[in-house]
């Protein structure tokens, strides 16, 4: 038996909220599934192409940092932090610089951590 990646699921207060900010992000088109339902939206489809993403309204706010976060990868560091912010995230300040590229830790509408990354490329990559 085999087992295939198909989704995440956040929990937060304002699933229609947090949905338009992450498909505006990651260029995801809204799912009809939760349409009638304010409690859930998702994002995507089981048949698409990336894992989708579902979010589930909780009636607690995010209270401490979160154990599992996602990864977005950028051509532009500066140009993605200016795209977050525009949609309503924010920067937490912290940056990592690494040989194989830049990480910043950044905020959605919510708290909810994620990362941006931008990979450098490397000499082998170049051929």
């Amino acid at each position: 038996m085999s087992s295939r990646w198909s989704g995440v699921t956040i929990d937060c207060l304002d699933p229609v909220r947090l949905s338009r900010f992450w498909g505006q992000l990651l260029g995801i088109e809204p799912s009809n599934e939760h349409r009638d339902n304010p409690d859930w939206a998702t994002l995507g489809s089981w048949s698409g192409p990336t894992p989708r993403l579902t979010f589930q309204r909780v009636p607690e706010s995010k209270s401490t940092k979160v154990r599992i976060h996602l990864d977005v990868e950028v051509a532009d560091i500066d140009v993605g932090r200016q795209r977050v912010e525009n949609l309503g995230g924010r920067w937490s300040g912290t940056r990592h610089d690494y040989d194989e590229g830049v990480v910043l830790v950044m905020f959605d509408p919510e708290g909810h951590e994620f990362c941006l990354v931008h990979h450098f490329e490397t000499p082998s990559a170049r051929g």
